[in-house]
């Protein structure tokens, strides 16, 4: 496909959400912006939510991981269900209970201002680091496969994206994100189902064939139990897995302000479990995607993409897809698949964090009717902003994105997971005016204990387990603070 081609393609693809976003945004009102006036059928909120748990990382980033740890990943994926299914048996019903627009108005409710705002502080912290990762991945990529050639520099590539996001999701909101996340997950999946079935059938395979050949055996493995060291143990990938479920979609506004504008708590569950149990398939056919790459690869003797003398497994997908004469088909659902990987999770985000910051920072619940509208739009803005910012900041870092996301998100989600685990397991109040203090600490001595010389740990490899210490080291520092 040409340039032109490309951007012709991204523009159809922006009319159809920008006319997605005229007949769901009718209605410009915070109660539909925040709550999607609590009107959503749960089984659109399902299917979008999939895309917005995949978004570009998964699209990506999980296919490129195969090359270094195989299907380990899987065992995070089974750590992923558990956790979900915490959320819908004991999460859901706590936020339907209280009827809260932003979930970290339960913190308020159970200790105090303080602890509430730091809980607030802590989404907000973790949603912009891990929506500007999943955005930058996908601005890289299109940056590699279209506006490299023409002369767009990376920074403009990104402010073009959020740009297009903030227009579309400017009116509805959560409303608007319902559908259009819809939409977006159907792309991403028609795109990779594209993907394998022509892949397959260039190395002469069905995908039964090629899930019983020797080429997936030697990549496909998906269970390690022979060495605790190593980061792809399958404990260290299951039990981190259940806590970044707990905490990346059950204490994450982004995911649970999706999951509140369900009818009723029934739905929501019929949501949450019906998500959680498409996600363990669709992780699969992500990961058999990966295998099947590398197999490619190495039989066509394909080197892996370099960007400035870095070698970014990320960027194998479109390089297959784009450039190795497969098909039109495969280049043209690539190209929806990626533009819906890129604002699936960034359209969301962007909605959630000027939730987050107009209802936990600005109070705008309290404010005159008047002036809510108008205020929610200048956050809204903010907001655009300082993705833009950190996602240009972003582009500076080494490595695959999957595993920056993780490792950044095992320090920022760890006091919430402290601080939620406390106020459900215990019944304790706490110096609430201390709150911000304990989390702080606990990011600072989990962050320490990843430093530990060889000499003191030995051969042994930190991964996702750091999340759970990071939320207990929080949990034993609020027991410090309880009141007696």
């Amino acid at each position: 496909m040409t340039s032109t081609q490309i951007i012709l393609l991204i523009v159809a693809y922006f009319v159809i959400l920008i006319l997605i976003s005229y007949f769901t945004g009718k209605e410009d009102s915070n109660d539909a912006f925040f709550k999607a006036n609590k009107s959503a059928p749960w089984y659109l909120v399902a299917f979008g939510m999939i895309g917005a748990s995949l978004s570009g990382v998964t699209f990506i980033s999980v296919p490129g991981m195969v090359e270094g740890q195989q299907f380990a990943y899987m065992q995070g994926v089974l750590g992923f269900f558990v956790g979900y299914l915490f959320i819908l048996f004991v999460l859901l019903p706590i936020y339907y209970k209280l009827n809260v627009t932003s979930i970290y108005q339960y913190l308020e409710q159970r200790f105090g201002v303080v602890s509430y705002k730091t809980g607030a502080f802590f989404f907000l912290l973790s949603r912009v680091t891990g929506a500007s990762f999943r955005l930058f991945l996908v601005a890289l990529a299109m940056q590699y496969i279209v506006f490299e050639a023409i002369g767009v520099p990376f920074w403009a590539t990104v402010v073009i994206s959020i740009l297009l996001i903030w227009l579309y999701t400017n009116r509805g909101g959560i409303k608007t994100i319902v559908w259009t996340d819809t939409l977006q997950t159907l792309a991403m999946l028609t795109s990779v189902g594209v993907a394998i079935f022509l892949i397959t059938e260039k190395l002469d395979w069905s995908y039964v064939a090629f899930l019983n050949s020797p080429e997936f055996s030697a990549k496909g493995k998906i269970f390690f139990f022979d060495d605790p060291n190593t980061t792809t143990y399958f404990w260290k990938y299951f039990i981190g897995g259940i806590f970044i479920a707990i905490a990346m979609t059950g204490l994450d506004q982004d995911m649970m302000q999706k999951n509140l504008t369900c009818k009723t708590p029934r739905e929501a569950k019929k949501n949450m479990l019906t998500m959680a149990t498409l996600l363990v398939f669709v992780n699969f056919f992500f990961l058999s995607l990966g295998a099947l790459l590398f197999i490619y690869a190495d039989k066509f003797g394909l080197q892996v993409p370099t960007v400035d003398g870095r070698v970014r497994t990320d960027l194998l997908f479109p390089e297959i897809a784009m450039n190795q004469n497969l098909g039109t088909a495969l280049s043209v659902t690539f190209i929806i698949g990626l533009i819906a990987a890129a604002y699936s999770s960034a359209d969301s985000a962007l909605t959630s964090l000027t939730t987050s910051f107009s209802v936990d920072f600005l109070n705008i619940e309290k404010l005159p009717k008047a002036a809510q509208k108008p205020l929610r739009k200048k956050v809204h803005i903010g907001v655009s902003i300082v993705l833009i910012i950190v996602v240009i900041i972003f582009n500076s870092l080494e490595g695959n994105v999957v595993s920056n996301l993780f490792k950044f998100a095992t320090f920022t989600y760890g006091p919430l997971l402290g601080l939620f685990a406390f106020g459900i397991l215990t019944k304790y109040k706490i110096k609430d005016k201390y709150t911000w203090i304990i989390g702080l600490l606990s990011i600072i001595i989990t962050y320490c204990i990843t430093l530990l010389p060889e000499s003191i740990i030995g051969a042994y490899k930190f991964h996702w387990e750091i999340l759970p210490i990071n939320g207990l080291i929080t949990f034993l520092g609020l027991i410090l603070i309880r009141r007696q």
